[in-house]
C-alpha cells in the first residue's frame, strides 16, 4: 500500500470535526456482487468506506463517534476463520483492525445488531448515505426502532439523520500530496499502456487486441483493474462516446480513439488519445485533430486557482467552435452567433471534463448556490474538448464524416496553476507519428 495508514486517521479527523456535538457515522463497506450463479464480480470496496478506512473487506461497517470514551474509530468486519480463509484467503480480522488499520476499537460483524444500536443510542444526530443500499436502510432503520421500543425504560433515540455525502464528499474534493502521489503514478502507468497501444495498432488486427494491450500493462505494473470499461473505437466507433464492444477490425486509414485509464489503490487516472491505424495522420484528420488539440492546451491553461469550474469549458468551446467556422464545417454564421446558438452541440455535445480520484467520475459539488465552484488548490479534473463528425452527416463534405476525436488529461490545481499528471503519453501531431515510427 502506497499510502500511509496516518493519512486515513487524519481523514478520520477532519470528518469528526465537521459533525456534529452528540453525533455518530455510519458507513457500510460494499456488498459482494454474484456476475452469475455462484461466481461474484471481483470486489471492489465502497469509496467512501475506503477513504476512511483503508480496509478491503466486504461485510464491514465503520462507526465514526466523536467524544466517545474509548475511541471514536470502530470497525464491524468479519472475524479469523482458518477453514474459510482456506478457501478465500486470510482476513484482517478484529486484532488486525486496530493494530494494522488504526482503529480505536473493533468487533466481529456478526454481533452488529447487539452492538450497534447501543452506541446509536444517546446520539442526537446520525450521518448516513441513507437510500444507496436497501437493505442496509432497513437494517439502520431496526436498529432506531429497537431504540424506540425503549423509551418508557429512558433510551434516547436519534432526533435527525443527516445524508453523510454533503460533509464527507467535500472533504474528498481536496487531494492531499499522498493521494497526488498515487494518482500520479496510476498516471503513469496509463501512459505506458497507451503508448503500447500505440505502437501495438501498426499490426492491424482488432480493437479488442489493443484493449489487451491496455490491459497486460496495468497488471503488469501492479494496476490491478481498469478505471473504467475501456473505449476503443476505430472509424466511426470513435463518434460513439461510451463505445465498449470494441470488436471492430482496425482499418488502414481510419483513427483509433482510446479512453481508458488503470485503477491503482482505488485511485482511477482517465487518459484519451486518438491516433491513426496506420501510423500517418491524413489531411483531414490532421486539421480536426489540432483543433481539438489546441482546445484541450488552453483549457488546461484556464485550470488555475480562483479561476471558476467552466471557465475551461467555455474556453473549450470557443477554440472549437472557431475551428469548426474556419474548416466550413459551420457556415453562415460568426463565432458569437455560434456560440450562442450551440452550433457546436452536435459535433461536441460533452462537457470538458469532471472531478476524478477515487471515483473516475468523482465526488464534489460543481457548483455552490448559482455559482460555478472557484477551483482551488488540490481539486482534482480531467480536461478532454472533443469533436465527433456523424458518419452519416450530409450538412458536411465527405472528407470530415466519420472522425472521432478526444484529447483527456487528469490535472491537479497548484498554487500557481496546474499539474498535468497523465503527460507522459505524446498527444501531438508528430510525437504520436515518431512514436509509431519508431
Amino acid at each position: 500500500m502506497m499510502m500511509p495508514i496516518q493519512e486515513f486517521a487524519d481523514r478520520r479527523a477532519r470528518l469528526a470535526e465537521r459533525m456534529a456535538e452528540d453525533s455518530i457515522a455510519i458507513v457500510p463497506a460494499a456488498p459482494e456482487r454474484v456476475r452469475n450463479r455462484d461466481v461474484l464480480h471481483p470486489f471492489r470496496q465502497d469509496s467512501d468506506f475506503y477513504y476512511l478506512t483503508g480496509f478491503n473487506e466486504p461485510d464491514a461497517v465503520f462507526v465514526l463517534i466523536p467524544g466517545r470514551e474509548h475511541g471514536e474509530a470502530v470497525l464491524f468486519c468479519r472475524e479469523r476463520n482458518p477453514e474459510k480463509e482456506l478457501w478465500d484467503g486470510s482476513l484482517v480480522g478484529q486484532d488486525g483492525a486496530v493494530e494494522d488499520y488504526g482503529m480505536d476499537d473493533a468487533f466481529p460483524i456478526a454481533n452488529i445488531d447487539d452492538i450497534l444500536p447501543g452506541m446509536i443510542e444517546g446520539r442526537s444526530r446520525v450521518y448516513y448515505p441513507l437510500g444507496r443500499d436497501q437493505s442496509f436502510d432497513t437494517k439502520v432503520m431496526d436498529w432506531v426502532k429497537m431504540i424506540r421500543s425503549k423509551v418508557r425504560a429512558g433510551a434516547q433515540p436519534p432526533g435527525e439523520f443527516v445524508a453523510l455525502e454533503h460533509t464527507l464528499h467535500d472533504l474528498r474534493l481536496y487531494k492531499s500530496a499522498a493521494e497526488v502521489k498515487v494518482m500520479a503514478r496510476a498516471g503513469q502507468i496509463s501512459a505506458k499502456a497507451h503508448r503500447r497501444a500505440m505502437k501495438r495498432a501498426l499490426k492491424g488486427g482488432y480493437e479488442y487486441q489493443l484493449e489487451a494491450e491496455l490491459i497486460h500493462t496495468f497488471m503488469e505494473h501492479g494496476a490491478r483493474s481498469t478505471a473504467y470499461p475501456s473505449i476503443v473505437g476505430s472509424g466511426a466507433n470513435a463518434c460513439v462516446l461510451h463505445y465498449i464492444d470494441n470488436s471492430a477490425p482496425l482499418n488502414d486509414g481510419d483513427l483509433v480513439l482510446i479512453d481508458a485509464g488503470c485503477e491503482l489503490e482505488n485511485y482511477a487516472s482517465d487518459i484519451t488519445r486518438t491516433f491513426p491505424v496506420n501510423g500517418r495522420f491524413s489531411d483531414a484528420q490532421k486539421a480536426l485533430y489540432e483543433v481539438v488539440l489546441a482546445a484541450q492546451y488552453q483549457a488546461i491553461e484556464a485550470v488555475q486557482p480562483g479561476n471558476h469550474w467552466n471557465q475551461p469549458h467555455e474556453v473549450a468551446v470557443e477554440v472549437l467552435t472557431q475551428g469548426l467556422i474556419e474548416l466550413g464545417i459551420l457556415r453562415d454564421m460568426t463565432l458569437d452567433e455560434a456560440i450562442e446558438k450551440q452550433a457546436y452541440r452536435p459535433y461536441f455535445m460533452h462537457r470538458v471534463g469532471h472531478w476524478i480520484g477515487m471515483d473516475v467520475h468523482d465526488v464534489g459539488d460543481y457548483k455552490i448556490g448559482d455559482a460555478w465552484r472557484v477551483m482551488e488548490p488540490g481539486m482534482a479534473m480531467t480536461i478532454e474538448p472533443g469533436l465527433y463528425i456523424p458518419p452519416d452527416d450530409t450538412n458536411v463534405d465527405e472528407k470530415w464524416r466519420g472522425i472521432g476525436i478526444r484529447i483527456e488529461d487528469d490535472v491537479v490545481v497548484t498554487r500557481k496553476g496546474c499539474r498535468i499528471l497523465t503527460s507522459d503519453v505524446p498527444k501531438t501531431i508528430e510525437d504520436i507519428e515518431a512514436l509509431m515510427a519508431a
